[in-house]
């Protein structure tokens, strides 16, 4: 046998249907084909019945994006989504949500992850341009998106969520940041806390200000001020978390309680409480609530934020935008979606509570 004969032989590659063949085999002008495929009905019956009994026979398909740009006058159905990683939950969250509500109005959504990385942003950004979008929603990363200034004022929309846009008038659908630290803030309070320690996001995030700032104004409201070395900062990951989390309760007067800014700082400083011993002593609330939160022992205290809802806000005031007049837009708006603290047990733990399972561990 031959080297030939034994490699196996590939399908022979077949060229799709046109137009222009449904034509022949009908004996019709490409125009009343065309006219069948876009759902005109001034084509005889007859004619278009053996129109479409071509069409089957040759398993033709119309291009559906083509059709869509020319009935819609140039949309394409779609919009472009920039979320920083989807593999957070909250990213995850968002991204489906906006993803329903486009469906509701028979639009796509393209999804990209940023990984926080500016460039990239832009990248993803560039790609769903040259798909022409009809809108984009972006998660920003840095502290510029100036570069989207063209589009805007070309007409396409654009919303920000989670984060404002830096250096650009857009709307923006952000949560109430700096409500939901405070809320958890004065409920540590009422548990006799008055060392709280905090961990927040890179300094450079909307979210991480805001929510630094919900954390010392309501200590200073209650104190009258805030000891900067129970504060970290620029806490990005989990192991950073847990590092920051460990040197806080390892300090020679330790916090309390900790406050996380966001779930993967939240997991982190659980990570820190396990091994040291400290669930059953130190207090917890963090911001965005987990899966499985609830099965944690003691269950996990959150400032929980609505999703569903920020990535239906967004999406329905892009779709404002997209199907209002150039002469009917209305000014740009930054919309806050309230939060909630959903208190489940570590968060109610008192100051001085005595360990369950042991002291502090040597550290």
């Amino acid at each position: 046998m031959t080297n030939e004969e034994s490699e196996p032989k590939r399908p022979a590659a077949t060229r799709a249907a046109t137009m222009k063949d449904v034509a022949a085999r009908v004996g019709v002008s490409i125009k009343t084909v065309s006219r069948v495929v876009n759902g005109h009905d001034d084509v005889h019956p007859d004619t278009r019945a053996r129109i479409e009994a071509a069409m089957k026979e040759l398993n033709f398909r119309p291009n559906v994006m083509a059709s869509m740009i020319r009935r819609r006058g140039g949309r394409t159905a779609s919009i472009g989504l920039v979320v920083e990683d989807l593999a957070n939950p909250f990213m995850a969250q968002l991204a489906r949500a906006v993803a329903d509500s486009a469906l509701c109005r028979q639009h796509l959504v393209l999804i990209g992850s940023s990984d926080g990385d500016p460039e990239r942003e832009r990248e993803l950004v560039a790609v769903f341009l040259t798909r022409r979008v009809d809108g984009l929603i972006i998660v920003p990363s840095g502290d510029d998106q100036s570069y989207l200034k063209a589009e805007t004022d070309r007409g396409l929309p654009i919303v920000f969520v989670d984060r404002l846009g830096q250096r650009i008038e857009a709307d923006a659908v952000v949560s109430d940041n700096a409500s939901g630290t405070a809320q958890a803030v004065r409920h540590l309070l009422a548990h006799g806390h008055r060392r709280i320690g905090y961990l927040g996001d890179l300094r450079g995030f909307y979210t991480a200000q805001a929510r630094l700032q919900g954390y010392e104004e309501a200590l200073r409201a209650a104190t009258g001020g805030v000891d900067p070395r129970l504060v970290r900062m620029d806490v990005h990951t989990v192991a950073q978390a847990e590092q920051e989390a460990r040197a806080l309760l390892g300090s020679d007067d330790p916090p309390t309680a900790l406050l996380c800014g966001n779930n993967l700082i939240t997991v982190g400083a659980l990570h820190a409480l396990q091994a040291l011993d400290l669930r059953q002593k130190v207090a917890l609330i963090g911001f965005d609530d987990q899966d499985l939160a609830h099965l944690l022992t003691p269950a996990l205290t959150v400032v929980a934020q609505d999703v569903p809802a920020i990535g239906r806000t967004a999406a329905e005031r892009l779709f404002l935008r997209l199907n209002a007049q150039p002469d009917e837009q209305a000014p740009y708006e930054r919309l806050t979606i309230p939060v909630t603290l959903i208190p489940r047990g570590s968060g109610e733990i008192p100051a001085g509570a005595p360990a369950e399972h042991g002291d502090r561990a040597d550290r």
